[in-house]
């Protein structure tokens, strides 16, 4: 009878499982400006734009529209074709240092805002280095970003 009930327990949550692994996919701005819309369309409100890098975890999809959230949770719908699963982050503080290397020993080399996407080109003892669109690269704390 015990077999039976932790079965039953199991396979009721898979779905919760299953659920949480697609919410869990990242995606990311493959190119220039992206127009986030209220719905699944060309024709749907734009709500937001964003740019190069900017990463989203997917809510759903719709043939070629994908449901997004971004880091401070806001949704809305982007078209798939113009998006890439490149390891990408975003700032999610109101602004971070830049260094030359993985350590705060390291000199700042620019500082970053919340909400600026990058590329993740390597990482070391919890620092990601990066790089934004415009080729500015360095090193940022893990923790800093999204």
């Amino acid at each position: 009878m015990k077999k039976i009930k932790y079965f039953g327990i199991i396979f009721f949550m898979i779905p919760v499982f299953i659920t949480s692994a697609a919410k869990a996919e990242r995606i990311s701005v493959k190119s220039g400006r992206l127009n986030v819309r209220s719905g699944p369309g060309s024709k749907f409100e734009i709500l937001w734009q964003t740019e190069k890098y900017y990463p989203f975890e997917v809510v759903e999809q719709k043939l070629n529209w994908v449901h997004v959230k971004d880091f401070e949770g806001y949704e809305g719908w982007v078209y798939k074709p113009l998006l890439c699963k490149e390891k990408t982050v975003v700032v999610k503080v109101g602004k971070c240092n830049v260094r030359k290397g993985p350590g705060k020993n390291f000199s700042v080399l620019f500082n970053a805002e919340k909400g600026t996407p990058f590329i993740v080109v390597g990482s070391e003892k919890g620092w990601l280095k990066v790089r934004h669109s415009d080729g500015d690269s360095g090193w940022i704390k893990g923790s800093l970003l999204w």
